[in-house]
C-alpha cells in the first residue's frame, strides 16, 4: 500500500491513524512502500518501481502544482488500485476555492507585504550554486480524477473512520464495489440528522454565529444554511449533533451533478414564509440574497474544482 498528500491539510494522514488497533490487522495483509507523511521514501525509488507493484495507492489533496501532477501521474502507474481519499482529492477541497483567483494574483497577495520583487516565487532561479527549481503552482486547482483515472472515492474532511475501516475490510477481502463507486453510503447527511423537521419555510438567513439555535429543531428551518440535504453521508451527521450546520464535505449527493447548484435549489424552496411564488417583489428578492454571506464559499467550500462552474473565469 501507498499513501500520498498533494494540496491539502493533513488532516486526512490523522484520519488513517484514528483506525487505531485496526492498523496493525492491515500490516497483516500488506506492507506499506510509500508514505511521505510517516517515512522516509524518495520519489526516485517509487519510479523504480515496476507498474502495477502498489496494490492500492491512498491518494489525498487536490492537485495544484507541477509536483502535485507528476506524482499522480507516477503513482496511478505504480498503482492497481487508485483511491481518491477525502474531499481535497474527491472535489477539490478548501483548496479548491483558490480557483476564485489565479497564481499570480495568489503569490502576489501573499507577498504583498515584501518591497522585494525577486521574492515572488518562480519556478526558476538563478543562484550563484546554479538553477534552483521548485514546483509550478498551477492557475486552476483540479481534482485526483481531473488529472489521472480513479478508481474509488472516498469521501469526507478527513473521510470518518468506519469508512476508511469499511473500506480496508472490502480491499483485504476483495469486496470492492464496482470501480468508480463512491464508498460511503448513499442517502444524504439529512437522513442520518436526529433533528426535527416541521416542514417550515423562512424569510431570515443567519450565519452560524448571530443565533443560538434549538438543538432539536432542523437548522435550516431556523433559518441556518445546512447543506445536508445536498451531501452524502457516512459521517453519521457529527457537525449536526453539536449544532453546527453540514458544510458538504461528503460531496454531492447520488444523482447530484452538482453540489452548490442542488443546495441553492432545496434553499429557493423553503425561502419566504408568507408569499406564493411569484408574488414578492425584486426588491424583496434581492434582500433575501443579500443575508447569504460569501455564497461560493459556502455552497462551493469543498467542490468548486468539481463543479459545473470549476473556477471564475479571470479577465
Amino acid at each position: 500500500m501507498a499513501f500520498y498528500w498533494a494540496a491539502s491539510c493533513g488532516g486526512c494522514e490523522i484520519a488513517f491513524l484514528d483506525i487505531n488497533e485496526k492498523i496493525l490487522d492491515l500490516t497483516k495483509f500488506a506492507d506499506i512502500v510509500f508514505w511521505p507523511a510517516a517515512m522516509d521514501v524518495k520519489y526516485d525509488e517509487v519510479e523504480a518501481m515496476e507498474d502495477g507493484y502498489i496494490d492500492v495507492t491512498f491518494f489525498n489533496g487536490s492537485v495544484r502544482n507541477s509536483e502535485q501532477e507528476h506524482m499522480a501521474h507516477l503513482l496511478r502507474s505504480k498503482s492497481k488500485v487508485l483511491v481518491a481519499f477525502g474531499s481535497c482529492a474527491h472535489e477539490g477541497g478548501v483548496p479548491g476555492l483558490a480557483n476564485l483567483s489565479n497564481a499570480q494574483e495568489i503569490l502576489e497577495n501573499v507577498y504583498s507585504d515584501s518591497s522585494d520583487d525577486h521574492a515572488i516565487p518562480r519556478p526558476e532561479t538563478e543562484v550563484k550554486e546554479g538553477t534552483l527549481r521548485i514546483p509550478e503552482l498551477y492557475d486552476t486547482v483540479r481534482t485526483l480524477a481531473q488529472t489521472v483515472e480513479v478508481d474509488y472515492f472516498l469521501p469526507g474532511c478527513p473521510p470518518p473512520v468506519p469508512l476508511i475501516i469499511n473500506a480496508l475490510d472490502a480491499i483485504v477481502k476483495g469486496e470492492l464495489p464496482p470501480k468508480g463507486s463512491v464508498l460511503a453510503p448513499l442517502p444524504s447527511v439529512c437522513d442520518q440528522c436526529p433533528r426535527r423537521r416541521e416542514n417550515k419555510k423562512i424569510s431570515t438567513i443567519h450565519r452560524v454565529h448571530e443565533v443560538v439555535p434549538d438543538p432539536e429543531l432542523c437548522l435550516m428551518e431556523q433559518g441556518i444554511i445546512c447543506m445536508g440535504m445536498a451531501t452524502r453521508s457516512g459521517c453519521g451527521a457529527q457537525c449536526l449533533k453539536v449544532n453546527m450546520p453540514c458544510t458538504g464535505c461528503g460531496g454531492a449527493a447520488p444523482h447530484q451533478p452538482d453540489l452548490g447548484m442542488g443546495m441553492i435549489t432545496s434553499l429557493a424552496a423553503i425561502l419566504n414564509l408568507d408569499k406564493e411564488p411569484g408574488t414578492y417583489t425584486e426588491e424583496e428578492t434581492m434582500d433575501l440574497i443579500s443575508q447569504i454571506k460569501d455564497p461560493v464559499g459556502i455552497f462551493y467550500m469543498f467542490s468548486l474544482p468539481a463543479s459545473i462552474m470549476r473556477r471564475k473565469v479571470m479577465k
